[in-house]
């Protein structure tokens, strides 16, 4: 009888692992529905891991009335050849249906099949085999039909397999297309009475990124970011007098290629050990990437806050676009400790530039994590900047947020350096409602030029709130206030010999919802407003409205 099983058996293919027996009729809907990449395919696989065993009396919600039942029972027992879920439920609490009766059959068949082909057919009863046979024979029909499932399965498996695009590169991407104005009445001046009008035209621009993730240990990430994007800042810091007149109304995405690609980022990160995460940046670092920043509602260019200033702490655009290194010791930790060290011109082998010579940040930060609710941070960084360009020094200390004067309180052609102290915060009150906030302090020196010897005080803060799942699940209401970096004191001197500083206070005020149209797609409509841009009363409040929609894929 052997003989003729083993016969009867051997012409139907094993279609079929022990783990489709825990798949219920939703998985089977997932199954049928189109793959379209190697990654859905494995995310589906790893949302079903299972557990093997030995039982069928296991499974909680399979009621045992029938003898089909009661002879499979015996054979998995017997043969430990059927796998299901680790908390023994098929979701949903139900009898189990025909088919994945038959899936859990099939895994027998396999076993037997298994011990047959290995010369272990004694081991397999002439009892059993006939159990077998009988089960087989009346649930032919559901066994057909799944190996008619799994064989298509099976070649859009092979298909995507041999057109992926890598086996070890993932393509991620975003798109923005983004509508944007402003309004108000006159372009802010740094000091005294506007004497522009604003030029407030619609604008209608987009921003596109392509990364490249290669991981070739499974704990190691290469990344390589393409950029290209028509987005132009709001700033208009230029002769013509276009534009806003102050950083302050700068978007979190803007920048401007002429749409044309460049590789805006590569850096490889990996773990040196368990306890220490190491980055190194060849080109494009960004230290809000690299360490935690507290504010991760709103620190995404494409999905975060509309503002450049809303994103973050300024501490974290210290070096920003250089190369360097980022070691993060205990990562995983309630206490964290990262170190960092960028270089903005370590390419440059030129005069004041390489690796060493050139502007240079030196990052320290000590992060306590005690829980996901609550999370504090004390940052500093010490940078030295000559940022030459075309023989002159033009300073930038906070890359873009703030006044004009906090960005560059010495003037041109003079070397500068600063120390910056920050402390961050975040705390969610519940799934739902998270707060956070950062405020900073730096004193900037200036070591050459016409202010030589002077330094300067400048100080900001700001406050975050994200109400999560507002108006329908994904969504995010966003309110954002703070100063932007303001000198408020120091020893520089005007061309009357008088100490100068930034007479008024700016605020930045901003509102946003982010509405989850699809997983891949998010709408956003905000207004951004300034008032008393630059850190003077005398310009009028400016307002930036702006429509942000962002694809990923």
């Amino acid at each position: 009888m052997t003989k003729r099983f083993w016969n009867l058996i051997k012409v139907s293919p094993v279609v079929l692992a022990a783990t489709f027996f825990a798949t219920n009729n939703a998985l089977a809907a997932e199954v049928n529905e189109p793959v379209t990449n190697v990654t859905q395919l494995s995310e589906v696989q790893d949302s079903n891991s299972i557990d093997q065993v030995t039982s069928v009396s296991q499974f909680s919600d399979v009621q045992p009335t029938d003898w089909a039942f009661q002879a499979l029972q015996s054979l998995v027992e017997r043969y430990g050849c059927i796998a299901g879920y680790p908390n023994s439920t098929y979701r949903g609490n139900r009898a189990l249906t025909r088919y994945e009766f038959a899936a859990g059959l099939n895994a027998c068949l396999d076993r037997v099949n298994e011990l047959i082909a290995t010369a272990t057919a004694d081991l397999v009863s002439k009892q059993d085999l006939a159990t077998l046979q009988r089960l087989q024979e009346e649930y032919s029909a559901e066994l057909a039909t799944l190996r008619g499932r799994v064989d298509g399965l099976e070649a859009r498996t092979s298909e995507l397999e041999a057109n992926q695009f890598s086996t070890t590169t993932k393509l991620v991407g975003e798109a923005i297309f983004a509508v944007s104005d402003v309004f108000g009445d006159n372009r802010a001046a740094r000091g005294g009475n506007p004497t522009q009008d604003l030029n407030n035209n619609t604008t209608f621009s987009d921003r596109v990124r392509l990364n490249l993730y290669s991981s070739f240990t499974g704990k190691d990430q290469l990344q390589i970011r393409l950029t290209a994007g028509n987005i132009v800042s709001n700033r208009g810091n230029d002769a013509l007098g276009t534009g806003t007149g102050t950083n302050m109304s700068r978007l979190s995405f803007d920048g401007d290629t002429g749409n044309s690609v460049n590789i805006d980022k590569i850096n490889y990160a990996f773990n040196f050990s368990d306890a220490v995460r190491v980055k190194v940046d060849a080109t494009g670092a960004e230290l809000y990437e690299n360490v935690n920043n507290f504010n991760s509602d709103f620190a995404s260019s494409g999905k975060g806050a509309l503002s450049r200033y809303g994103r973050f702490s300024p501490i974290y655009r210290q070096g920003q676009g250089g190369s360097g290194v980022t070691v993060t010791f205990n990562p995983k930790g309630a206490i964290s400790l990262s170190g960092a060290y960028l270089a903005r011109t370590a390419n440059d082998p030129s005069l004041n530039n390489g690796l060493l010579d050139g502007d240079n940040a030196i990052f320290g930060q000590l992060s306590f994590q005690p829980t996901k609710a609550f999370n504090i941070g004390l940052t500093y960084a010490r940078t030295y900047q000559t940022n030459l360009v075309n023989n002159t020094v033009n300073n930038n200390l906070f890359q873009g947020t703030g006044s004009i004067f906090a960005n560059n309180p010495f003037g041109n052609n003079t070397r500068t350096i600063s120390n910056n102290y920050g402390v961050e915060a975040t705390f969610q009150f519940s799934p739902k409602l998270a707060i956070s906030g950062w405020g900073g302090y730096t004193t900037a020196d200036a070591i050459t030029g016409a202010n030589a010897g002077a330094d300067a005080d400048i100080w900001y803060w700001a406050g975050a709130l994200a109400l999560k799942d507002f108006g329908g699940e994904g969504n995010v209401l966003g309110i954002i206030f703070g100063q932007p970096p303001k000198v408020t004191g120091g020893s520089i001197k005007n061309v009357a010999g008088n100490t100068t500083f930034d007479d008024n206070t700016s605020y930045h005020l901003e509102g946003l919802y982010k509405y989850k149209v699809s997983d891949n797609i998010q709408v956003t409509p905000g207004l951004l407003v300034i008032f008393n841009p630059e850190h003077n009363d005398a310009n009028g409040t400016e307002y930036v409205g702006t429509l942000r929609t962002t694809f990923s894929f």
